[in-house]
């Protein structure tokens, strides 16, 4: 009697193997992985990417700061005194052409070293330092308009100012004293403007109608 039974069996075994390893090669199946390559445009923008930095804070405004004390001149045209006296980053001005026109004003003085200063009627004033002893600028009274160029103001010169009551009239007066000794100012009695008598700079010793008054020094 033949044996062919398993000889068959081991055969038939052998095709079907062959067949699986042909399928796999025809459907192009392979072992998978969960590593991924990253691709070279990755590789790029990873290394060329920018690192994150904060901003740099903003630069602080420039202070110009103004000297303290009394600056002094004449107007540009030479019709009219100006004195600005500076303290604590405020500032108080005298226009004054010594007959009848005149103005008080006062304001503050900003970081960058410029004045903006208001007074009665409208008036104002412009002006900037220049340097540590210069003050430049453009005073407006009344109808007119007055440029400047004022230097800071040594011994003696300065702005004084006097009120008083001298024989029932209210007086009120204002001095600019400049730097070569003129005197440029007003008095009023009871609102009526008239040249001001002279001041003695060192004390502020000033006689109205027979009668010592004193003039003080203004500040803000």
């Amino acid at each position: 009697m033949k044996r062919s039974g398993p000889l068959l069996t081991l055969l038939a075994g052998l095709l079907v193997g062959l067949f699986m390893l042909s399928l796999n090669a025809t459907t192009g199946e392979k072992a998978t992985s969960s590593y991924v390559k990253p691709s070279p445009s990755t590789k790029a923008s990873a290394s060329t990417a920018p690192a994150r930095t904060s901003a740099p804070p903003s630069p602080s405004p420039s202070r110009t700061p103004v000297p303290e004390g009394v600056y002094t001149g004449r107007t540009d045209d030479d019709s009219s005194a100006i004195a600005i006296t500076v303290r604590d980053d405020k500032a108080i001005a005298y226009v004054c052409d010594g007959h009848n026109i005149e103005s008080w004003l006062q304001g503050d003085v900003k970081d960058d070293g410029s004045l903006r200063l208001t007074g009665k009627g409208g008036a104002s004033l412009d002006g900037k330092v220049k340097g540590t002893t210069e003050i430049r600028g453009t005073a407006h009274v009344g109808s007119g308009s007055y440029a400047f160029t004022i230097g800071r103001a040594k011994k003696s010169s300065g702005l004084y100012r006097a009120n008083s009551t001298v024989a029932g009239a209210k007086i009120e007066g204002g001095w600019i004293v400049l730097p070569d000794g003129e005197q440029v100012g007003i008095l009023k009695r009871d609102g009526k403007p008239s040249p001001a008598p002279r001041i003695d700079p060192e004390t502020g010793a000033v006689t109205v109608d027979g009668q010592q008054l004193t003039a003080r020094p203004v500040t803000p």
